[in-house]
């Protein structure tokens, strides 16, 4: 069975830090385009940062560039959002991702979610 397994959400003040995991079982992310998106209430869901395995691009969304960074660890089939100097703007559920390329259309497996709150 091809799933994730998300953890690492939680309650953070404005400037605080917080690391999301994945973990990915039934596939290898290795090869795969991983990605990891947000939805904040009455939102629409966005793309925050994505790894393209194809073509070897790492890309970020402008509102968390310099703050947040995408990686995996192929030993553990994990793959992890480390975000720094979070804002109560990032508040949102956090979706892990899996597919073919960056595009939003090509990720066809995702993680189950968790909530980031930042807040005072």
């Amino acid at each position: 069975q091809l799933q994730f397994v998300e953890s690492g959400g939680g309650l953070v003040q404005p400037g605080g830090s917080l690391r999301l995991s994945c973990a990915a079982s039934g596939f290898t992310l290795d090869h795969s385009t991983i990605g990891w998106f947000r939805q904040a209430p009455g939102k629409e869901r966005e793309g925050v940062a994505c790894i393209d395995s194809s073509r070897g691009i790492t890309g970020y969304a402008d509102s968390v560039k310099g703050r947040f960074t995408i990686s995996r660890d192929n030993d553990t089939n994990t793959m992890y959002l480390q975000m720094n100097d979070l804002e109560p703007a990032d508040t949102a559920v956090y979706y892990c991702a899996a597919g073919s390329s960056c595009h939003y259309t090509a990720f066809n497996l995702w993680g189950q979610g968790a909530q980031v709150t930042v807040s005072a």
